[in-house]
């Protein structure tokens, strides 16, 4: 029985050229096409989406809301909401906003207030869905602030950097938060689109150090170049040829939230920088202090390239 080929879960099959498997911001580089509105999670989505996104929704949802209500408290006519009445119709209305606004929202300030059976009825309404709709959007600010996350910065290019008597493949990371990560662990695949039929292979590539107890400066990640590595006697034209890009995934445990957290990053062929080493990140004071200047950590130096 044959051994099945390894896949990490990005698929084997090749029926065009891939722009990169996983993006600049982590993500996996797929569409996802044919879901319809029940796939649609909107805690997810909310949870996951940018702050500017999530505070747009939330200040959009309450418009929308207070807008209908308006709407409705509107078409009750005049006698149904005490101290709303304007000479025109666009003064009323905006004062049905305002009166819904301070509903929504259990302020209650007293100068508009509803005297008919349905417009009590309907402001009744409107406070059980602003208690509610509060309670829900609170939850959910809550989530995305408790929420988990590493903010882990990489260099922008690799480096096929001299290493011992022959070369690597380098990059460097580091904390872009002052939270505390330990136990750090790395693990590097190698992505090529090469055989007959075209078919995407993924190896393993081994690492100098695969994990670090503590992480309070950079870490420079290195896979050695030797005679066992995918990449010994490769020419940059080569590994273009391949489509290679070097898939990353970071895991670490967070301090602060008692959690595994992971990054993940890509190198495509074009971002390898060779002939070149990084220039240090770090250095000690007058005092004796360590300091760390973290928009270094992608500088690098150009050498004299090693023996692939």
């Amino acid at each position: 029985m044959q051994k099945p080929s390894f896949d990490p879960g990005l698929t084997q099959q090749v029926n065009g050229a891939l722009r990169r498997a996983i993006n600049k911001d982590g993500s996996f580089n797929v569409e996802r096409r044919g879901t319809s509105w029940r796939d649609i999670h909107p805690y997810l989505h909310l949870i996951n989406a940018s702050w500017p996104a999530f505070l747009s929704i939330i200040f959009s949802a309450y418009l929308v809301v207070n807008t209908l209500f308006a709407v409705v408290y509107f078409s009750l006519g005049r006698g149904e909401l005490q101290g709303t009445d304007a000479p025109s119709s666009f003064g009323r209305f905006m004062n049905d906003f305002f009166f819904s606004a301070h509903t929504l929202t259990t302020v209650g300030y007293g100068i508009y207030a509803p005297t008919g059976i349905e417009a009590n009825s309907v402001a009744a309404f409107e406070a059980m869905v602003g208690l509610m709709g509060f309670a829900l959007a609170t939850g959910l600010l809550f989530g995305r602030v408790s929420k988990p996350s590493a903010r882990i910065g990489f260099s922008p290019r690799a480096l096929v950097a001299p290493y011992q008597d022959q070369s690597s493949l380098q990059f460097r990371i580091v904390n872009l938060r002052s939270n505390v990560l330990i136990e750090l662990q790395a693990s590097l695949l190698l992505m090529t689109v090469e055989g007959t039929p075209l078919t995407r292979r993924y190896t393993a590539l081994p690492l100098e150090r695969e994990r670090v107890y503590f992480f309070p400066l950079t870490w420079t990640v290195v896979h050695p170049i030797d005679e066992s590595s995918p990449l010994f006697g490769k020419t940059p034209e080569q590994l273009q040829a391949l489509q290679a890009e070097v898939l990353i995934l970071i895991k670490a445990f967070d301090e602060t939230f008692s959690q595994t957290v992971n990054a993940r990053f890509s190198y495509r062929y074009d971002e390898i920088e060779w002939g070149a080493k990084f220039s240090p990140a770090f250095k000690i004071d007058g005092d004796g202090d360590m300091i760390l200047e973290v928009d270094r950590v992608g500088e690098f130096a150009r050498v004299e390239a090693a023996g692939r």
